[in-house]
Protein backbone atom coordinates (compact mmCIF):
# COMPACT_ATOMS: atom_id res chain seq x y z
CA UNK A 1 0.00 0.00 0.00
CA UNK A 2 1.26 3.32 -1.07
CA UNK A 3 1.76 5.57 2.13
CA UNK A 4 -0.78 8.61 1.36
CA UNK A 5 -3.57 5.79 0.41
CA UNK A 6 -7.01 6.84 1.93
CA UNK A 7 -5.80 10.60 2.56
CA UNK A 8 -6.76 13.83 0.60
CA UNK A 9 -4.50 16.75 0.29
CA UNK A 10 -4.92 20.39 -0.78
CA UNK A 11 -1.70 21.62 -2.50
CA UNK A 12 -1.84 25.75 -3.20
CA UNK A 13 -0.24 27.40 -6.09
CA UNK A 14 -0.69 24.04 -7.89
CA UNK A 15 -0.88 24.55 -11.21
CA UNK A 16 2.87 24.71 -12.25
CA UNK A 17 6.49 24.10 -10.95
CA UNK A 18 7.28 23.13 -7.01
CA UNK A 19 3.61 22.95 -6.75
CA UNK A 20 2.36 20.49 -9.57
CA UNK A 21 5.44 18.43 -9.03
CA UNK A 22 3.91 18.24 -5.15
CA UNK A 23 0.41 17.31 -6.69
CA UNK A 24 1.72 14.59 -8.29
CA UNK A 25 3.58 13.03 -5.94
CA UNK A 26 1.36 13.00 -3.54
CA UNK A 27 -0.99 11.59 -5.62
CA UNK A 28 1.46 9.03 -6.79
CA UNK A 29 1.21 7.84 -2.94
CA UNK A 30 -2.30 7.37 -2.94
CA UNK A 31 -3.31 10.71 -1.64
CA UNK A 32 -6.62 12.11 -3.89
CA UNK A 33 -5.76 15.95 -4.16
CA UNK A 34 -7.07 19.30 -4.46
CA UNK A 35 -5.06 21.01 -7.43
CA UNK A 36 -5.58 25.06 -6.67
CA UNK A 37 -4.39 27.56 -9.00
CA UNK A 38 -5.12 31.58 -9.13
CA UNK A 39 -5.00 31.87 -12.50
CA UNK A 40 -3.39 29.24 -14.93
CA UNK A 41 -6.63 26.87 -15.61
CA UNK A 42 -4.80 25.23 -18.32
CA UNK A 43 -1.95 24.76 -16.21
CA UNK A 44 -3.75 22.76 -13.30
CA UNK A 45 -5.99 20.81 -15.49
CA UNK A 46 -2.42 19.83 -17.06
CA UNK A 47 -1.86 18.74 -13.52
CA UNK A 48 -5.04 16.98 -12.86
CA UNK A 49 -4.80 14.84 -16.10
CA UNK A 50 -1.56 13.91 -15.72
CA UNK A 51 -2.33 12.42 -12.32
CA UNK A 52 -5.60 10.65 -13.44
CA UNK A 53 -3.54 9.34 -16.58
CA UNK A 54 -1.15 7.77 -13.96
CA UNK A 55 -4.06 6.32 -12.13
CA UNK A 56 -4.56 8.71 -9.67
CA UNK A 57 -7.25 10.83 -8.27
CA UNK A 58 -7.48 15.20 -8.77
CA UNK A 59 -9.44 18.11 -8.99
CA UNK A 60 -8.74 21.46 -10.07
CA UNK A 61 -10.03 24.30 -7.81
CA UNK A 62 -9.47 27.92 -8.44
CA UNK A 63 -9.21 30.59 -5.94
CA UNK A 64 -7.02 33.34 -4.45
CA UNK A 65 -5.48 32.28 -1.45
CA UNK A 66 -5.26 36.03 -0.05
CA UNK A 67 -9.01 36.60 -0.61
CA UNK A 68 -10.35 33.99 2.77
CA UNK A 69 -13.46 33.50 0.71
CA UNK A 70 -11.32 31.79 -1.77
CA UNK A 71 -9.59 30.20 0.75
CA UNK A 72 -12.31 28.39 2.25
CA UNK A 73 -13.96 27.39 -1.32
CA UNK A 74 -10.74 25.42 -1.72
CA UNK A 75 -10.74 23.63 1.54
CA UNK A 76 -14.90 23.23 1.10
CA UNK A 77 -14.20 21.74 -2.54
CA UNK A 78 -11.66 19.01 -1.11
CA UNK A 79 -14.15 18.09 1.60
CA UNK A 80 -17.45 18.09 -0.88
CA UNK A 81 -15.21 16.25 -3.37
CA UNK A 82 -13.82 13.48 -1.02
CA UNK A 83 -15.31 13.77 2.19
CA UNK A 84 -12.30 14.86 4.15
CA UNK A 85 -9.03 16.50 4.48
CA UNK A 86 -5.63 15.40 5.96
CA UNK A 87 -2.83 17.56 4.32
CA UNK A 88 -3.04 21.12 3.19
CA UNK A 89 0.21 21.84 1.44
CA UNK A 90 0.66 25.72 1.16
CA UNK A 91 2.54 26.60 -1.72
CA UNK A 92 0.97 29.38 -3.34
CA UNK A 93 3.48 32.35 -3.60
CA UNK A 94 5.24 35.22 -5.55
CA UNK A 95 8.70 36.62 -5.90
CA UNK A 96 9.95 39.65 -7.54
CA UNK A 97 13.34 41.10 -6.35
CA UNK A 98 13.85 45.14 -5.65
CA UNK A 99 16.15 46.82 -4.62
CA UNK A 100 15.45 49.04 -1.42
CA UNK A 101 15.46 52.29 -3.04
CA UNK A 102 12.80 49.92 -5.95
CA UNK A 103 10.52 48.84 -2.59
CA UNK A 104 7.04 50.19 -3.09
CA UNK A 105 3.46 49.49 -1.06
CA UNK A 106 2.47 47.68 -3.79
CA UNK A 107 5.87 45.65 -4.07
CA UNK A 108 4.85 44.55 -0.50
CA UNK A 109 1.70 43.67 -0.52
CA UNK A 110 1.69 41.63 -3.48
CA UNK A 111 4.45 39.50 -1.23
CA UNK A 112 3.00 39.85 2.04
CA UNK A 113 -0.86 39.07 1.08
CA UNK A 114 0.27 36.30 -1.37
CA UNK A 115 3.02 34.82 0.85
CA UNK A 116 1.91 35.05 3.95
CA UNK A 117 -2.33 36.59 4.68
CA UNK A 118 -2.92 33.31 1.97
CA UNK A 119 -0.63 30.74 3.94
CA UNK A 120 -2.63 32.08 7.03
CA UNK A 121 -6.33 32.13 5.24
CA UNK A 122 -5.89 28.88 3.81
CA UNK A 123 -4.69 27.01 7.29
CA UNK A 124 -7.39 28.79 9.14
CA UNK A 125 -9.76 27.46 6.88
CA UNK A 126 -8.10 23.66 6.70
CA UNK A 127 -7.66 23.15 10.76
CA UNK A 128 -11.47 22.98 10.91
CA UNK A 129 -11.50 19.73 8.98
CA UNK A 130 -7.94 18.04 9.80
CA UNK A 131 -8.09 15.67 12.49
CA UNK A 132 -5.49 13.50 14.57
CA UNK A 133 -2.47 12.86 11.67
CA UNK A 134 -3.40 15.95 9.96
CA UNK A 135 -0.06 17.46 8.20
CA UNK A 136 0.31 21.43 6.68
CA UNK A 137 3.26 21.91 4.71
CA UNK A 138 4.40 24.80 4.29
CA UNK A 139 6.41 25.63 1.13
CA UNK A 140 9.15 28.59 2.16
CA UNK A 141 12.92 29.06 1.11
CA UNK A 142 16.23 29.08 1.33
CA UNK A 143 16.62 33.01 1.10
CA UNK A 144 16.11 33.35 4.99
CA UNK A 145 19.31 31.52 5.25
CA UNK A 146 20.90 33.08 2.25
CA UNK A 147 19.86 36.32 2.13
CA UNK A 148 20.69 37.60 -1.36
CA UNK A 149 20.83 41.40 -1.92
CA UNK A 150 17.37 42.72 -4.07
CA UNK A 151 15.14 40.50 -1.79
CA UNK A 152 14.21 42.28 1.08
CA UNK A 153 10.40 41.69 0.91
CA UNK A 154 10.50 38.06 -0.26
CA UNK A 155 13.04 36.96 2.18
CA UNK A 156 10.87 39.03 4.77
CA UNK A 157 7.67 37.09 3.67
CA UNK A 158 9.52 33.68 3.73
CA UNK A 159 11.00 34.50 7.05
CA UNK A 160 7.38 35.28 8.09
CA UNK A 161 6.64 31.72 6.80
CA UNK A 162 9.21 30.08 8.93
CA UNK A 163 8.33 31.69 12.16
CA UNK A 164 4.79 30.89 11.00
CA UNK A 165 5.63 27.11 11.22
CA UNK A 166 7.19 27.20 14.59
CA UNK A 167 4.28 29.10 16.07
CA UNK A 168 1.34 26.70 14.60
CA UNK A 169 3.34 23.88 15.10
CA UNK A 170 2.68 24.68 18.90
CA UNK A 171 -0.69 25.66 18.50
CA UNK A 172 -1.67 22.87 16.40
CA UNK A 173 0.31 20.11 18.41
CA UNK A 174 -1.93 19.28 21.04
CA UNK A 175 -4.67 18.40 18.65
CA UNK A 176 -1.76 16.31 16.83
CA UNK A 177 -1.88 18.02 13.62
CA UNK A 178 2.03 18.79 12.80
CA UNK A 179 3.49 21.74 10.86
CA UNK A 180 6.81 21.96 9.28
CA UNK A 181 8.10 23.70 6.50
CA UNK A 182 10.44 22.95 3.22
CA UNK A 183 12.74 25.45 2.26
CA UNK A 184 13.96 24.91 -1.28
CA UNK A 185 17.42 26.64 -2.84
CA UNK A 186 17.14 27.50 -6.18
CA UNK A 187 14.80 25.09 -8.75
CA UNK A 188 14.14 25.15 -11.89
CA UNK A 189 10.61 25.86 -12.42
CA UNK A 190 8.79 27.94 -15.45
CA UNK A 191 8.86 30.70 -12.83
CA UNK A 192 12.22 31.16 -13.00
CA UNK A 193 12.88 30.34 -16.56
CA UNK A 194 10.67 33.29 -17.63
CA UNK A 195 12.22 35.19 -15.19
CA UNK A 196 15.14 35.01 -16.99
CA UNK A 197 16.82 33.33 -13.89
CA UNK A 198 18.05 30.34 -15.16
CA UNK A 199 20.98 30.90 -17.60
CA UNK A 200 21.64 34.33 -16.02
CA UNK A 201 24.97 35.61 -13.88
CA UNK A 202 22.27 34.70 -10.65
CA UNK A 203 22.02 31.13 -11.79
CA UNK A 204 25.75 30.81 -11.49
CA UNK A 205 26.19 32.55 -8.68
CA UNK A 206 23.71 29.90 -6.85
CA UNK A 207 25.66 26.65 -8.37
CA UNK A 208 29.01 28.47 -7.09
CA UNK A 209 27.39 28.55 -3.52
CA UNK A 210 25.90 24.92 -3.89
CA UNK A 211 28.06 22.24 -2.58
CA UNK A 212 25.92 19.68 -4.94
CA UNK A 213 27.12 22.19 -8.00
CA UNK A 214 23.62 23.19 -9.44
CA UNK A 215 20.40 24.02 -8.74
CA UNK A 216 17.48 22.23 -7.82
CA UNK A 217 14.24 19.97 -10.18
CA UNK A 218 10.81 20.68 -8.42
CA UNK A 219 10.93 16.16 -8.19
CA UNK A 220 13.62 16.80 -5.46
CA UNK A 221 11.53 19.57 -3.24
CA UNK A 222 8.31 16.83 -3.84
CA UNK A 223 9.61 14.25 -1.95
CA UNK A 224 10.29 16.16 0.95
CA UNK A 225 6.89 17.40 0.88
CA UNK A 226 5.73 13.51 0.37
CA UNK A 227 8.01 12.86 3.78
CA UNK A 228 6.88 16.10 6.08
CA UNK A 229 3.07 14.98 4.64
CA UNK A 230 2.97 10.95 5.61
CA UNK A 231 3.71 9.14 8.75
CA UNK A 232 7.33 9.01 7.57
CA UNK A 233 8.05 11.68 9.73
CA UNK A 234 5.43 10.90 12.23
CA UNK A 235 7.46 12.63 15.17
CA UNK A 236 8.29 15.84 13.54
CA UNK A 237 6.55 18.90 13.70
CA UNK A 238 8.26 22.90 14.03
CA UNK A 239 10.87 22.15 11.62
CA UNK A 240 12.17 23.66 8.67
CA UNK A 241 13.59 21.34 6.10
CA UNK A 242 16.49 22.66 3.74
CA UNK A 243 16.31 21.17 0.09
CA UNK A 244 18.75 23.25 -1.66
CA UNK A 245 21.91 20.74 -2.10
CA UNK A 246 24.01 22.48 0.54
CA UNK A 247 23.36 26.02 -0.06
CA UNK A 248 23.15 28.20 2.99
Amino acid sequence: MSKLTGKVAVVTGASKGIGAAIAKALAAQGASVVVNYASSKAGADSVVAAITAAGGKAVAVGGDVSRAADAQGIIDAAVETYGRLDILVNNSGVYEFAQIEEITEEHFHKHFNVNVLGLLLTTQAAVKHLGEGGSIVNVSSVVTRLTPPGSAVYTGTKGAVDGITGVLARELGPRKIRVNSVNPGMIATEGTHSAGIVGSDLEQWAISTTPLGRIGQPDEVADVAVFLASDDSRWMTGETLIASGGAR
